[in-house]
């Protein structure tokens, strides 16, 4: 599992090696390129690519790709019986990386959907991840907001935030927003506690996020199950439009959408990173299944 004994600076360096590698994976897959070459390919010998990727996610680079296979993808779907289902009948807890972080949604009401966030106050923060850099928004009401930010893109990143709530008082405060960080990705060992949402969507975005939600950590679905289970089968693409649009990143699990051929699909914050999360979680949910 992912050593949270390191800052998350360093964690999150240690993903950028990562993610380059996946990238490089990507481009090369065909060819299935040897450790060697992968480590080369990142500026690092192949013992320090093995000890720093096994530090990172806990698992060899070689096992880590097995789970970032389209056949992987295809036998998760195959063999999801009715996950969604299921998850609606025993609630949102379950095991993996989020365990015992229950989340509870609150969305706005038509009326504060109009004001555009008039009178609300928004505390925000940039914070290292073990998946790089993030932006998290705070209101009273729960996180309204996350967003991974790519070096340089701080300005971009808030822009974006202020279009989203474009009337609402804007406060920089990373010592609430950290706090909300540590709880999200260092839940191991110890409870995570109750995390609240409050959302700004469309009835329709609103839906197709709680479905979200509800899909388990180590698990994946297809734009069309979720389809079914918000109750429009035929909304397949209308549903991976709103799924694009999720502006909580991790918490609201679209990484954990893929398309039916098993093939992963975009990701707004990036597909390395898409593949990054889902193997983490692949990963953990194994490792927690052995040791049961």
């Amino acid at each position: 599992m992912l050593n949270t004994s390191l800052p998350f600076e360093q964690l999150a360096e240690d993903y950028t090696r990562v993610e380059q590698a996946i990238r490089y994976l990507e481009a090369n897959y065909l060819s299935q390129p040897a450790l060697d070459e992968v480590a080369a390919s990142i500026g690092l010998s192949e013992f320090h690519f093995q000890r720093l990727f096994t530090r990172w996610v806990g698992i060899s680079p070689k096992r880590f790709l097995q789970y970032l296979t389209k056949e992987h993808a295809k036998r998760l779907l195959a063999g999801r019986g009715g996950l969604l289902e299921a998850a609606y009948e025993s609630g949102l807890s379950g095991p993996g990386r989020l365990h015992d972080l229950f989340v509870s949604t609150e969305a706005v009401t038509p009326g504060e959907y109009k004001q555009a966030g008039a009178g609300l106050e928004i505390r925000y923060g940039f914070h290292a991840t073990p998946f790089g850099q993030c932006l998290i928004a705070l209101t009273a009401r729960g996180v309204c907001g996350l967003s991974f930010v790519e070096p340089g893109g701080e300005e971009a990143a808030l822009a974006g935030l202020r279009a989203r709530w474009r009337k609402a008082v804007l406060v920089h405060d990373p010592a609430s927003t950290g706090a909300v960080v540590e709880r999200l990705f260092r839940p191991a060992g110890r409870p995570a506690g109750p995390m609240a949402l409050y959302l700004s969507g469309t009835n329709f975005q609103i839906k197709v996020w709680e479905a979200l939600l509800r899909i388990p950590a180590g698990s994946v679905v297809t734009y069309a199950d979720i389809a079914v289970a918000i109750g429009m089968p035929d909304a397949a693409r209308a549903v991976g439009s709103a799924v694009g649009s999720n502006p909580i990143a991790v918490i609201i699990p679209c990484h954990r959408v893929i398309r039916k051929d098993g093939s992963f699909g975009d990701y707004h914050w990036g597909s390395a990173r898409k593949k990054a999360l889902l193997g983490w979680e692949f990963a953990g949910a194994d490792l927690a299944r052995q040791a049961v």
